[in-house]
């Protein structure tokens, strides 16, 4: 088979209907649009903020409009607490985003960690993450850990 034997199957193509070419052609004149008013007319269709009586919708809409915006660079951080590293880490091993992503304590992998003062730490630790509460390096360095930040 050549690409010049291919062809649509039977009745999948339909010819477009071409209204208003006179009227032998079956849709002339009126071009099926009826006769007068809204829907006869061209560009009719109007757009979202008329509704002819109705209160328009973006009136009806209940949220609150011009306050403020959505910064565009702000940053969302995987939250990891220090009950959660605790649990999940032995006496002296690394905490970085890999081992954490690894122990499934990560939402997304790709944002930055932080970790927080809730819970306690009782064995040393290395933890190395993007940031962290001073509540929670100050737990980890009085269970004999170390803390550095990443860039």
């Amino acid at each position: 088979m050549k690409l010049h034997e291919l062809v649509p199957n039977e009745g999948s193509k339909k010819n477009r209907k071409r209204v208003g070419r006179g009227i032998s052609a079956g849709q002339g004149k009126t071009a099926g649009r009826g006769t007068k008013g809204q829907h006869s007319r061209s560009g009719e269709g109007g757009h979202i903020y008329r509704q002819g009586g109705n209160l328009p919708f973006y009136r009806r809409l209940p949220f609150i409009r011009g306050e403020g915006f959505t910064p565009p660079n702000q940053v969302s951080f995987n939250e990891v607490n220090l009950d959660q590293l605790s649990e999940a880490f032995k006496s002296n091993e690394d905490v970085n985003p890999e081992s954490l992503e690894k122990a499934r304590l990560l939402r997304e992998p790709s944002n930055p960690v932080v970790v927080l003062g809730r819970g306690e730490v009782t064995i040393p630790l290395k933890v190395r993450v993007h940031r962290i509460s001073a509540g929670a390096k100050a737990k980890i360095e009085k269970a004999g850990g170390s803390v550095e930040l990443i860039a």
